[in-house]
């Protein structure tokens, strides 16, 4: 397809329904509310909670993608995420211990301990994930 030079792709794609528009708005503020709940409760993972929330306000709301990448605690990482694909060390180390310690406290209080182990495997997933992303220059 030839497309003049001056035409983005994303102007060639179809605008989202309304609907989607608002599913993924809602989306976008659970994963904010998540994220903001993971600043204080161990095992919840806010960078990608806010990752999250960045890409879905992204597609669907202009003003609250803006709020979002202008915020002095979240501006830093969507920003870095979207120019290079990278999270900074610091919130890598911040996930790391928070899941760490939220491993330590399921391995004690969990009803069973194979509930214990596979939360604990989803996180170490997470975290390997999380480690291998590059980190800002």
């Amino acid at each position: 397809m030839n497309v003049p030079e001056n035409i983005s792709t994303a102007m060639l794609k179809r605008p989202l329904s309304v609907a989607k528009r608002y599913l993924l708005l809602i989306f976008a503020w659970c994963c904010l509310a998540m994220g903001i709940i993971g600043v204080f409760v161990p095992g919840l993972p806010t960078t990608v909670f806010i990752l999250m929330a960045g890409w879905a306000a992204a597609k669907s709301s202009p003003r609250f993608s803006h709020w979002l990448e202008s915020h002095k605690l979240f501006g830093p990482m969507l920003r870095n995420w979207r120019e290079t694909r990278s999270v900074s060390r610091k919130a890598k180390w911040s996930a790391t211990v928070t899941m760490l310690l939220c491993a330590v406290i399921l391995f004690f209080t969990a009803p069973q301990l194979w509930i214990a182990e596979v939360i604990s495997l989803v996180m170490a997933v997470v975290l390997a994930w999380l480690w291998m992303r590059p980190e800002p220059k």
